[in-house]
């Protein structure tokens, strides 16, 4: 479905299903160079299973209109008027990456609005590379190979992740190839990256939220390594926060590399 969200088009995937004010919603957020459709399984089973669904594709991105983010804190405020436009006054966020760093920031400013917290491959600082910052800008094609190596820890996906036989970084390669030519004002893979690097703001984030919150994890994670969302977790530890840790033996993209034991995760903690 598409929703006018700051005066422009706005793709929602729901999984066929139409946004019912008597069930919980769930907003799941991508991450740099990806869009709804990472997270299929997920989204698919949570529409069928009592929840309004919102897989998102940020602004300027695949089929949704708009300047693409900046910053977290730009993504942050789209996902307010995001809900707004909806009608949804209660919600989880789900975000990935970058996608969690933009889900953390919502979750501050919201409050009591957000009911669940999901951060997945989540790490701050997230900083990047300059190598890969500047590929990302000059060298895309270069970029995309390096970040589909590091990514993954298996070259072929189990088979609820799009089906038996998957080659998981040729699928990814694609993806990332009609994310970036989705945008032809923008290089939506370097912005996003940039966004990554420069926030700075997780720890106060981590700090205001005050729902629940899950970190979910990947051991093998060469991206994001999973030491690396130690600081956000200490700090929730340190000042009282209901959270919880889930490490999966996998690489960065937990949703097609291990797809049930991440919905499974998400499930349960909605729940």
């Amino acid at each position: 479905m598409y929703l006018q969200v700051n005066n422009h088009e706005t793709y929602c995937y729901t999984a066929g299903k139409s946004l019912d004010a008597t069930k919980p919603t769930v907003v799941f957020i991508h991450g740099v160079l990806n869009d709804h459709s990472v997270w299929i399984l997920q989204s698919r089973y949570m529409a069928n299973h009592g929840w309004n669904v919102l897989a998102i594709d940020l602004p300027g991105h695949c089929k949704s209109e708009g300047n693409a983010p900046a910053s977290v804190e730009e993504a942050a405020t789209f996902i307010a008027a995001l809900l707004d436009a909806a009608g949804i006054e209660k919600a989880a966020l789900v975000g990935h990456s970058w996608g969690s760093l933009i889900a953390l920031d919502a979750a501050s400013k919201l409050k009591e609005r957000i009911t669940q917290l999901v951060l997945i491959g989540t790490a701050f600082p997230m900083k990047v590379s300059s190598a890969l910052l500047d590929a990302s800008l000059n060298d895309p094609m270069a970029a995309l190979k390096m970040i589909n190596v590091f990514s993954r820890s298996t070259l072929a996906a189990p088979p609820s992740a799009l089906g038996p036989g998957t080659w998981v970084y040729g699928s990814s390669m694609a993806l990332g190839r009609r994310v970036l030519a989705s945008n032809t004002k923008v290089n939506v893979f370097h912005r996003g990256f940039k966004a990554c690097d420069d926030y700075a703001n997780g720890e106060l984030a981590i700090s205001q939220v005050t729902c629940p919150v899950l970190f979910l994890l990947g051991a093998e994670d060469q991206m994001t390594q999973a030491k690396a969302a130690n600081l956000l977790i200490e700090k929730a530890k340190n000042m009282g926060k209901t959270f919880k840790v889930v490490k999966v033996t996998v690489g960065h993209h937990q949703m097609t590399e291990a797809p049930e034991e991440t919905l499974m995760a998400i499930k349960e903690f909605l729940q």
